[in-house]
This record gives structure tokens, C-alpha cells and sequence, in this order.
């Protein structure tokens, strides 16, 4: 699995930090998305891959 994030299009809304915590991050001073591991291991993807539909600006990219 492959995580690709767009930071432009982030909103900040936070979805992706609340369903994979161990992946994605928000910068402090604007709320965009911090991208923590491109490459998550295998345990994490059902939650990765929640995270991406639950994105309101479709920011998060995965590749399997």
C-alpha cells in the first residue's frame, strides 16, 4: 500500500487523523494534512483506507 496526499486540496477537516492516527497528521498552524507513512504497514490499511473515503476534499490518494 501506497499513500499519496494532496496538500492543496486538505481542508484541515482532521477525518484522516481521527480514523488512522499512526498515518496522517495535521500541521498546527493551518490544519493540513501531515502524511506520517507513505508506506503503512498492512494492519493499517483497513483504517487508511477509511480515512480516505471519510475525507471531505478526496486529499487522500491509496494505491494497493
Amino acid at each position: 500500500m501506497r499513500v499519496n496526499i494532496d496538500e492543496e486540496a486538505c481542508v484541515g477537516a482532521g477525518q484522516c487523523v481521527l480514523a488512522a492516527g499512526e498515518v496522517f497528521d495535521q500541521r498546527d498552524e493551518d490544519g493540513v494534512v501531515v502524511l506520517l507513512q507513505a508506506e503503512p504497514p498492512a494492519e493499517l490499511g483497513e483504517a487508511v483506507r477509511e480515512a480516505a473515503v471519510l475525507c471531505p476534499a478526496m486529499a487522500i490518494h491509496v494505491e494497493d
